[in-house]
């Protein structure tokens, strides 16, 4: 179905519905499997950021005391607040999942949400994980709505479309009917925000969009519940959320519900196999290998490589500010500096981002010779490529190319790769071994009984 729907039926109405049908019964053994990687992947990324600078700022900001937990921490926060540190704290590292089609970060804003929910209502695993399977599933449907277009206008789809998705997931969750839940989509749109402006300098918002529209999905639902109105067509509206943020109303509606609950796009989801934007991990994979072709970077006079229309204002420009990142942070969205610290350091983890990664020139002169030109044929956003061309100074051209993502639905990582990055994730954000091996264990039944989160604080 092409272009807005009828006013007869809007499309949160028939996203609520849809939603709404859905049972643990009904929920797939695939889908169950993937939320609890998910889960596995989330709380190790929460473990991995506790003790940043940027999560130390935002508890400092925030008043302590309430019954919900702060994954690898030991003060306890109201249900909104939960989510949101934890939400700021899943995305923190740009390490987490993401949905190719979008693309959009999922479990980093839907998890938090609905733990929080259960944590603070009593919920069971049961409805904690319908309310996880149904906004993931339509938090990745979303972004196929107008693809590319959120981010052209400026803005962050995650922040803006996961803001309604964890509304949805909350919703769900907590049993809300189907006018609550329209309600609370209507207003969730008027909280969904999110600018991309921190590619400028490295700025630490984009951490925060995730936990933002995570909180925005305890307090819409619960809004909703009580009996606040909201616009119906809070999607496809004159003033809705895709003419806001998308600057067009005309979109592919029909992605939300053609074959929902039968076919499961979140099967497709990522998993990252480093600590960096979504688009560079195909370059990271092309530079490591490379690496292992027995050159040095010294012997490298230029480096050229073929990327997508839709990356060249996140990844590539401006250049100068590229080959030179302000910060750790600005690094995980400049190309350059993914192509040369994973050539350099043969690796792009959490250690690969760092204030004496950013400022070792040895890592800064190979960064310096990387150009790029567009690809006109490029896939994107259907997927996500990489190719890294070097020209040596014997005159050699060596070059690699990676038409998909690895970890994705081409290349997808194993249980045991997603339990080994947990454990490394968990050892950086210092846990003990136990620990991490206690819930490892738990895992499996986690959405069997009630859903219990204190054996992760502190």
């Amino acid at each position: 179905m092409k272009g807005a729907p009828s006013i007869l039926k809007s499309v949160a109405e028939t996203v609520a519905e849809q939603c709404l049908a859905l049972t643990p019964e009904n929920i797939p053994a695939s889908v169950r499997t993937r939320t609890e990687e998910l889960l596995i992947d989330v709380v190790g990324l929460c473990v991995a950021a506790r003790n940043t600078d940027y999560m130390k700022s935002l508890i400092a900001s925030a008043d302590a005391g309430g019954p919900c937990t702060a994954l690898g921490h030991a003060a306890s926060f109201d249900a909104a607040t939960a989510a949101m540190i934890n939400g700021t704290a899943a995305h923190g590292e740009d390490f987490d999942d993401t949905f190719e089609g979008g693309p959009v970060h999922s479990s980093a804003v839907i998890m938090p949400a609905v733990l929080a929910a259960s944590e603070r209502f009593g919920c069971d695993g049961r409805a904690a994980l319908v309310g996880m399977a149904a906004g993931i599933e339509t938090l990745c449907r979303l972004s196929m709505v107008i693809p590319k277009a959120i981010h052209k206008s400026g803005f962050h789809p995650t922040g803006i479309l996961g803001a309604l998705a964890a509304t949805l997931a909350v919703s769900v969750t907590l049993g809300l009917n189907r006018r609550q839940t329209v309600d609370a989509l209507g207003i969730a749109g008027s909280m969904a925000s999110g600018i991309i402006e921190y590619l400028a300098e490295g700025a630490w918002t984009k951490r925060l969009h995730a936990g933002w529209a995570a909180q925005v999905g305890v307090r819409a639902a619960r809004m909703g519940q009580q009996g606040f109105l909201g616009p119906r067509t809070v999607f496809e509206g004159t003033h809705g959320l895709f003419n806001g943020f998308a600057r067009s109303t005309q979109g592919n509606y029909g992605v939300l519900s053609e074959d929902f609950g039968r076919k499961w796009v979140m099967d497709g989801i990522t998993f990252k196999p480093y600590a960096t934007g979504t688009m560079n991990q195909p370059y990271v994979d092309c530079a490591l290998r490379l690496a292992g072709k027995g050159f040095r970077a010294e012997d490298v006079t230029e480096v050229l490589c073929e990327t997508a229309e839709g990356y060249v204002h996140r990844l590539w420009e401006p250049l100068a500010s590229k080959h030179r990142p302000a910060n750790d942070y600005a690094a995980k969205f400049s190309a350059p500096f993914n192509i040369a610290v994973a050539f350099v350091t043969g690796g792009a983890g959490l250690a690969a981002f760092t204030e004496q990664t950013v400022r070792d020139e040895r890592i800064l002169a190979l960064a310096s010779k990387v150009r790029y030109v567009v690809d006109p044929d490029n896939p994107y956003p259907k997927a996500y490529t990489g190719h890294v061309r070097m020209t040596l100074k014997d005159g050699r051209v060596i070059e690699e190319r990676q038409p998909y993502i690895r970890g994705g639905v081409h290349d997808p990582l194993t249980r045991t790769e997603i339990e080994d990055k947990f454990r490394r994730n968990c050892e950086f954000g210092g846990w003990a071994p136990e620990r991490m091996a206690a819930f490892l264990k738990a895992a499996p039944t986690f959405f069997d009984g009630k859903i219990d989160l204190a054996p992760l604080r502190g």
